[in-house]
């Protein structure tokens, strides 16, 4: 297992996307205004063909984090260890800086929901969930990710907030965490919570990467659909985050009714200047594009 470490020891990467088909060609035949990509990990685990190769081609020009969605890490049923041994060697092929996936379960039994579940915010599942993440890093022999989703129900049993259940998860698992701060602008909507309250209660200091998206509203819910622009709400949230926490990687998420790649890295340069007006300058260390920085004094450690 890797030591304990704070999110000081995560390398800044700047403001990225997520790695979409319909961008490929274009991404690999000229210079994009971006700084780094994540690939969701499920769309690269066999070793050939032409998806692995287009993610080798992009990791040898930016920075690449790998994203899952299948991990199940709240889950009863045993970790899968065929997915498990087949991210590992995707983990190994592609060295990526980080690797993430999602606080919640998809499936129960060997039946799969497709769909990332919140669990109940109780003492039982934290141990549980702490365990499987230890697990999960052992296999991986480096620190996990983990990311808080948006949900649509809650749990009568849970006995704390989920950003209290996101701190323990993080010092029992010593596991970093991805702040999706669409999700918990989605949530904060749905369950009638403050926003601003969750930012303030996680852990700054295992704040590894921030994901921004787009959502709609249908009936009194908003969902969490990753399918247009980045709405106000969402931009005043973001900065309140990166305020607090300092300038951490930030990636913009669209992955459905996909546009044109600029309108996409037009969202990542709204996170850009956004990050600049609060920070000044940024030192972005690889990629395609480099600023000049000034330390992380400033941010807050929680």
């Amino acid at each position: 297992m890797p030591s304990k470490s704070s999110h000081t020891d995560v390398p800044f990467l700047g403001f990225g996307l997520g790695l979409r088909t319909p961008h490929y060609s274009e991404i690999e035949e000229g210079p994009v205004g971006v700084d780094w990509f994540e690939a969701i990990s499920e769309n690269f685990m066999r070793p050939g063909g032409n998806p692995r190769r287009v993610l080798r081609a992009i990791r040898e020009r930016f920075p690449v984090v790998l994203h899952g969605v299948s991990l199940s890490i709240g889950a009863v049923d045993p970790l899968n260890e065929e997915y498990l041994n087949t991210l590992a060697a995707l983990v190994k092929d592609v060295e990526p800086t980080l690797v993430s996936d999602h606080l919640c379960w998809s499936g129960n039994q060997g039946l799969y929901a497709h769909d990332l579940l919140p669990l109940p915010y109780t003492e039982e599942a934290l141990e549980h969930v702490a365990k499987r993440i230890l697990q999960v890093q052992d296999k991986l022999k480096r620190r996990l990710v983990i990311e808080n989703v948006s949900s649509y129900m809650a749990f009568a049993q849970s006995t704390m907030t989920e950003w209290e259940f996101l701190t323990e998860v993080c010092r029992k698992a010593d596991c970093l965490l991805l702040l999706d701060v669409n999700n918990i602008f989605v949530s904060a909507h749905n369950h009638k919570f403050d926003g601003l309250a969750f930012i303030n209660g996680v852990p700054a200091d295992r704040v590894a990467q921030i994901h921004v998206a787009g959502h709609r509203k249908r009936g009194e819910l908003l969902l969490d659909t990753h399918d247009h622009a980045v709405p106000e709400g969402v931009w005043a949230l973001y900065e309140a985050a990166i305020r607090r926490c300092g300038p951490v990687s930030t990636l913009v998420e669209w992955d459905a009714e996909i546009p044109p790649l600029a309108d996409v890295i037009a969202q990542a340069d709204r996170a850009r200047s956004i990050a600049l007006r609060v920070h000044g300058p940024l030192q972005v260390p690889h990629g395609e594009r480099h600023t000049v920085a000034p330390a992380r004094k400033g941010a807050q450690r929680g």
